[in-house]
């Protein structure tokens, strides 16, 4: 997963997780093939869901940006378990992104420096379990119980 360079984590990244911002470069002619690509991530989203454990990915996201000059970015935002593989190419879904990546976009990613993370306190421990095991250990939702008075009411 990582390319270099391998930043330093700032304080505010749960230990053992690294967070990621980077960008590549569009290739010229790729537009196209670039909504394609996005279009498959969107039709296929369940399967892409299902890689987030075996990768311990927290969160993922991205980006596309065009500069003043025509140039066009992808930017990927991430929040993952340190030590991971990465993308497992034996996953239909995962191959199906790679090949993608290769169309459309200069090869590997330019890694911005990390220097904050904010999340919320009731966020936090599900993000860093499942960067640490690729599942959440947090309890389930409490399941919310009618007061005597809607019980009362109810027609």
């Amino acid at each position: 997963m990582p390319d270099a360079p391998v930043f330093e984590m700032p304080p505010s990244v749960p230990p053992g997780m690294r967070l990621e911002l980077s960008r590549a470069r569009l290739l010229p002619g790729a537009q196209d093939e670039t909504e394609r690509w996005m279009k498959m991530m969107h039709d296929r989203y369940d399967d892409c869901l299902d890689t987030l454990s075996a990768e311990r990915m927290a969160f993922e996201a991205t980006f596309r940006h065009t500069d003043a000059d025509g140039t066009e970015w992808l930017y990927h935002l991430s929040l993952y378990g340190e030590g991971t593989s990465g993308l497992d190419l034996s996953n239909p879904v995962n191959q199906a992104h790679q090949e993608y990546a290769m169309r459309c976009k200069e090869q590997g990613w330019e890694k911005m420096r990390p220097v904050l993370m904010l999340a919320p306190r009731p966020i936090r421990p599900a993000l860093e379990a499942w960067g640490r095991e690729g599942q959440s250990t947090a309890p389930p939702e409490p399941v919310p119980i009618p007061s005597q008075r809607s019980i009362l009411f109810r027609g």
